[in-house]
């Protein structure tokens, strides 16, 4: 726990599901915690749970795709905690399974606007904020779907082979520099978006926990714990890698 005392991590789309696990989980740890997301009520439920807990942490209202959000974001880091020494890159939207002559250009434009430029956008105003106290170490939320195909999403599936791709480049651009990028490739987790997902199709519930080789799906916490390790001393030689915590899917 002392190693992320006195430390501050900044987590986009933290107001739920694994965000909000990983906010509270680096609460724990001891470190203060932003929480940037675009739903109001939920950040500020979730930083009332870490204030709770004894912790300390604010919420910034952010729209990760647009850059005066994201300097803003990282302003008042700054302004509010001095320093910037961890952050999970973890806000995104899925995409609808559509067959390809279906699916809309708006479509596309927002799932890369979130899921990609938001990543980097991110990394861009990041990185200068933590290297003005040493460097620091940072995961981007890819996912399952970013290490193989999956039909009826690609532009989703596009979008996690981007942050990828991101996060090594940027990895070997400052590996020498005290900061660590890696990122997280979750399978098929217990939240909001995964629940929405099989309520609009039933029978893809039993088909996704039966194509997970551990036999289930996954927990929020169950990401946030590679994350936080990824962001401590133990990781400390790793970098620019891709994590795939899906129960073995991508195995198979």
């Amino acid at each position: 726990m002392s190693q992320f005392v006195g430390k501050v991590a900044l987590i986009t789309g933290g107001n739920a599901g694994i965000g909000r696990a990983a906010a509270i989980e680096f609460a724990k740890q001891g470190a203060k915690v932003v929480v940037s997301g675009r739903r109001e009520k939920e950040g500020h439920e979730v930083i009332a749970e870490i204030k709770g807990r004894g912790g300390e942490a604010i919420f910034v209202k952010t729209d990760v795709s647009k850059a005066g959000d994201v300097k803003v974001m990282i302003d008042q880091t700054l302004a509010t905690f001095g320093r910037l020494d961890f952050a999970f890159n973890n806000a995104g939207v899925e995409q609808l399974q559509t067959p390809l002559p279906d699916q809309s250009e708006a479509s596309y434009d927002q799932i890369m606007d979130i899921n990609v430029k938001g990543v980097w956008l991110s990394l861009k105003h990041e990185i200068p904020a933590m290297l003005k106290t040493g460097g620091g170490a940072i995961v981007n939320n890819s996912s399952a779907a970013g290490l193989v195909g999956v039909p009826q999403v690609p532009i989703y599936v596009a979008s996690k082979h981007a942050v990828n791709g991101i996060t090594k480049s940027i990895a070997l651009e400052y590996a020498q520099q005290n900061v660590r990028v890696n990122a997280v490739a979750p399978g098929a987790i217990e939240t909001r978006m995964y629940r929405d997902f099989v309520a609009r199709s039933p029978e893809s519930k039993q088909m996704i926990e039966s194509g997970t080789p551990i036999g289930r799906v996954g927990q929020p916490e169950e990401i946030a714990s590679i994350v936080i390790w990824l962001c401590s001393a133990g990781a400390a030689f790793t970098t620019g890698q891709i994590f795939a915590v899906d129960g073995g899917y991508t195995v198979q």
